[in-house]
């Protein structure tokens, strides 16, 4: 009796010492990929060498990359790095040039459009500001998108003349060391892994809230391409517009018309009865398509997705140019778009910043 309850109990233990060892392995798998020392030091050994800070930088790049769930390799590191050199030179609030005068030009721009007096704005202007300082004071000495934002801001809580001018419309649309668009963080802030201490719009002017944005909108979404300089193009001119591109000019091609290869297939908010170029120019294809106005219509509202590429309309818009032009077409183009910005004093075009920012990229790359 004393020898069967010792087999039983030795075969309990056993049984439970299993038990205890597969729960272990349960909830404890062994890490995969490289840790996060290793990612950051991948991340600041690449950055250019006179980059101060470069372990702050290398942590808020590293923390971005993790909370978007994206594969810190390479490719990914070097074109953040590349964009974030091009656009700021790594400065977490980077100073913009001439930006009192830039800022001056707008609120009176501004005015105009909503019929107020120049001299009112002036006399709003003199009013004393929430540091004391009248907001002319303050906006003669404004160097950053930053603090040109506060005084918006300011100017739209306490000025009645601001509310009227501003209310909804802070003219700062971009911040930070990546020169991300500030609509854009607003919208896919659900996932950004710090405490929000006064607004995203705040966050955007810091370094890690500029990071983790810039990469958002560089990386965050799955494209067609086998090249990086598309990515960077879309980076300045909107997701997918690179295929989009591409797809007008295999428009341009099967029908003969001239168009603007700016990667917007349709015309926000345009009627039915008033498409714009794109459209009407795929609505002369209708025939050979097999496809009514709106079901063109329908089609080209799915140009901010990657499933576009399968779309009946793409493939057969191809195939049809392809046919008539006797050759292979690119399925991504580089925008032909002229920038147009307050801050922006040559004339520059997305073409021009996509392979500034590649040539950086292959460096990094080649490191």
């Amino acid at each position: 009796m004393r020898m069967s309850l010792t087999v039983r109990w030795l075969r309990l233990c056993a049984f439970a010492c299993l038990v205890v060892l597969s729960g272990c392995a349960t909830v404890a798998p062994p890490p995969s990929g490289p840790g996060p020392g290793v990612v950051r030091a991948d991340i600041a050994r690449r950055m250019p060498a006179h980059v101060d800070d470069r372990a702050g930088w290398a942590a808020d790049i590293q923390m971005a990359f993790q909370a978007l769930e994206i594969t810190p390799n390479p490719e990914n590191i070097c074109a953040v790095l590349a964009v974030t050199e091009q656009e700021s030179g790594y400065k977490a609030d980077p100073p913009v040039a001439n930006l009192p005068a830039i800022a001056r030009r707008e609120i009176e721009r501004r005015a105009a459009e909503v019929h107020v007096p120049r001299f009112v704005v002036g006399q709003a202007l003199k009013l004393k500001s929430s540091d004391r300082r009248s907001y002319e004071e303050r906006l003669a000495t404004v160097r950053t998108e930053r603090e040109l934002s506060e005084l918006y801001e300011d100017l739209i809580g306490k000025v009645p003349l601001g509310g009227r001018l501003f209310d909804g419309f802070n003219p700062v649309e971009t911040g930070g060391p990546m020169q991300v668009s500030i609509p854009f963080a607003e919208a896919n802030a659900d996932r950004y892994p710090y405490p929000v201490h006064a607004s995203i719009r705040q966050e955007v002017f810091t370094r890690r809230g500029g990071m983790y944005f810039g990469i958002a909108h560089l990386l965050g979404y799955q494209t067609p391409y086998t090249r990086k300089v598309h990515r960077f193009a879309d980076f300045n001119a909107g997701w997918y517009a690179s295929r989009n591109a591409a797809f007008q000019n295999a428009v341009a091609v099967a029908t003969g018309r001239e168009l603007a290869l700016d990667g917007d297939l349709l015309v926000p908010g345009a009627p039915m009865e008033r498409p714009g170029e794109t459209e009407r120019a795929v609505r002369s294809l209708a025939n050979e398509l097999g496809m009514d106005e709106r079901s063109i219509r329908s089609a080209l509202e799915g140009a901010d997705r990657l499933d576009f590429n399968d779309s009946w309309l793409f493939k057969r818009v191809f195939e049809l140019a392809e046919a008539r032009g006797g050759r292979p077409l690119p399925r991504a183009m580089i925008p032909g778009i002229k920038l147009d910005s307050p801050k922006i004093t040559r004339e520059l075009t997305t073409e021009w910043f996509a392979t500034r920012v590649d040539a950086r990229y292959r460096r990094c790359m080649a490191q």
